[in-house]
């Protein structure tokens, strides 16, 4: 890495102290600067400097997300225009994207600083609502406000259209986000490594009632119906945009537009085997550690989210 130093993007309201205090001072042992958004200041060491929300991604040479996927999907979206290393430590329960847990967080930023790691390239999809440019990681969505009907829009590819959704939501997800929203909507779940964009409605009640996977140079265009309820507009679980009537969403995938640190891709993949197993299977957590190898019991025990 230059000398630029690494941008921290902490979960919004977790207690991320002892994960900052030991980068803090790793970054003094190592001579490296730390940034921060500025309303994220009062959360640090006075040692972390404050900048500007819109340069903490082009000022760092890699950034650090502190807290579970949604923050990772906050960070990489963060350096959507200039793709930088993300680093994900782990505070959460169940995490696809995130890798490092706190207590090896020193070894992990002597080998991030080494270089010592591999990229996993992640694409994203690039949205025009409305004529606002948005970004997301895992999905967007359009979807009914409660007691207000369904979402009617037609949907087109490349300019031609093909139907029309009438459901509770309309979900768009890049291979990542397939096993999010998508997922739950019923639709399949899609390798990381696939070039694909998946349209899945959630709760049909009228018209394309499957999920549709495209490629990804295909343009998608979803345009309200005049009978549509109001729909709310997420990207990436966030709102985007609330109560529109009118207007169309195009979207586009966007290849390498976020770069994710992995320093054992194999131990990861075999984490996230284990935690598409706990979506499904009707076991209790201390059912499943026994279900498990010892030495893969050992590393994921802690990972195991309680079942209510």
């Amino acid at each position: 890495m230059s000398g630029r130093g690494l941008g921290l993007v902490l979960h919004p309201t977790r207690d991320v102290t002892e994960v900052v205090e030991i980068i803090d001072r790793w970054a003094t042992r190592n001579h490296k600067s730390l940034m921060v958004r500025v309303e994220d200041q009062h959360r640090v060491p006075a040692s972390v400097e404050p900048v500007p929300a819109d340069e903490v991604a082009s000022r760092a040479d890699a950034l650090i997300s502190i807290g579970g996927d949604g923050t990772m999907l906050g960070a990489l979206r963060s350096a959507v225009l200039d793709p930088k290393p993300v680093l994900g430590v782990h505070l959460g329960r169940l995490g696809f994207l995130v890798e490092v847990e706190p207590p090896a967080l020193p070894d992990a930023l002597s080998r991030l600083l080494s270089k010592d790691f591999t990229i996993e390239s992640h694409a994203c999809l690039a949205c025009d609502v409305c004529g606002d440019d948005v970004v997301a990681f895992n999905d967007i969505a359009l979807v009914r406000q409660p007691g207000s009907g369904f979402v009617t829009a037609t949907l087109a590819v490349d300019g031609q259209r093909y139907g029309y959704y009438r459901a509770d939501a309309v979900v768009v997800s890049t291979p990542t986000g397939s096993t999010a929203y998508s997922y739950a909507a019923g639709g399949p779940l899609v390798s990381p490594a696939t070039d694909a964009v998946v349209v899945t409605p959630a709760a049909p009640m009228a018209g394309i009632s499957r999920s549709i996977v495209l490629s990804p140079e295909e343009k998608i265009r979803l345009e309200l119906e005049p009978n549509s309820s109001a729909v709310v507009v997420e990207m990436d679980g966030l709102v985007f945009r609330d109560a529109a009537t009118e207007g169309a969403v195009d979207i586009s995938l966007r290849r390498n537009a976020g770069l994710v640190v992995r320093f054992d891709p194999q131990r990861h993949q075999e984490r996230n085997q284990l935690k598409m197993s706990l979506l499904d299977l009707p076991f209790l957590p201390d059912q499943l550690r026994e279900l498990l190898p010892d030495e893969l019991r050992r590393e994921n025990q802690r990972e195991i989210p309680p079942r209510c």
